[in-house]
């Protein structure tokens, strides 16, 4: 399975090489115009996933962001927060987009010496609404603030990350100062879409290819993170919408996918069990006993080829 998507995932969406020259030893940043990367941005699908970078995005068109448990949908004008904490879906709605954006980690900004703390801010919390909807007005002053940002960027001033720095930390005050846009669904719909959600994210680990390909999400806390929300939400959502705890449905494909193994590798069952995600040979038996009502060993032996 895949991690979260990376700043070399994200440039390589773009077609373009990750470049040397721009925040070396300061942490990585950069700035995009939309209009002018529109169509790679929109080629193929952007899973739903973590990034491992932040990203604030000034958006003029029609765009839906999607969350665990909402959906806001975006009709004109607004600014976005996206930060390694929180996944997110972002889909265009249509092919009128325009705007800035840009990509940063958290290291660039640690350089600053205002003691500006990027993920204690509210902005980056799990549960809030980090998109806000913003008027002509607002989306003039910070499509300025980005031409700034732009052309300090490409300008030979030996203290331009210094400047950019303060232009990054001006939107940031921005954005905390503005009112969240609000989700357009919740209660039945944000439980479907929990438990979508969780299932792409338990599937997106099978099938295990190799002895050295190992389960990264393994427990109930693993995928409430992920996902950023309460373990306990994600398990009252599962059992009301598939019958099944967390716990449950982790073990039961977990199970399946150990039959597979047994059936159709020669791998040795310390082997399967690494890549599991068990740590002891002994507790990967004792969870297939349960199961199957016999031993790792006995169940391959039983197998008719």
């Amino acid at each position: 399975m895949s991690g979260p998507f990376t700043l070399t995932d994200f440039y390589g969406k773009l077609s373009l090489p990750i470049p040397e020259n721009i925040g070396k030893d300061i942490g990585h940043f950069n700035v995009f115009n939309i209009a002018e990367y529109r169509v790679r941005l929109n080629k193929g699908e952007m899973r739903y996933d973590r990034r491992s970078y932040f990203k604030i995005s000034l958006i003029n068109g029609k765009n839906r962001a999607e969350y665990a448990d909402k959906v806001i949908d975006i009709d004109n004008k607004a600014l976005l927060f996206a930060s390694p904490k929180i996944p997110y879906h972002y889909v265009p709605q249509d092919d009128d987009q325009s705007g800035y954006f840009c990509v940063f980690t958290e290291n660039f900004l640690s350089k600053d010496k205002s003691g500006l703390i990027l993920e204690k801010l509210p902005l980056f919390q799990p549960g809030g609404y980090p998109i806000f909807q913003i008027s002509d007005g607002d989306y003039g002053e910070v499509e300025q603030l980005f031409m700034k940002i732009e052309r300090e960027l490409s300008s030979d001033y030996p203290f331009k990350f210094e400047l950019i720095r303060a232009y990054v930390i001006e939107l940031l005050h921005m954005g905390q100062k503005l009112q969240p846009a609000l989700p357009v669904e919740n209660g039945h719909n944000a439980s479907t879409r929990i438990t979508d959600l969780f299932v792409e994210l338990l599937e997106r680990q099978f099938p295990i290819n190799t002895p050295s390909q190992q389960l990264l999400l393994k427990t109930p806390n693993d995928f409430a993170e992920r996902l950023a929300v309460h373990p306990n939400h994600l398990n009252k959502v599962l059992k009301e919408t598939t019958g099944s705890t967390t716990t449950a449905i982790i073990h039961a494909r977990i199970f399946e996918e150990a039959k597979i193994l047994l059936n159709n590798t020669d791998w040795n069952i310390s082997e399967i069990a690494f890549s599991l995600g068990f740590e002891e040979v002994a507790h990967f038996s004792n969870f297939f006993k349960k199961f199957a009502k016999k031993s790792p060993l006995k169940f391959r032996g039983s197998i008719v080829i």
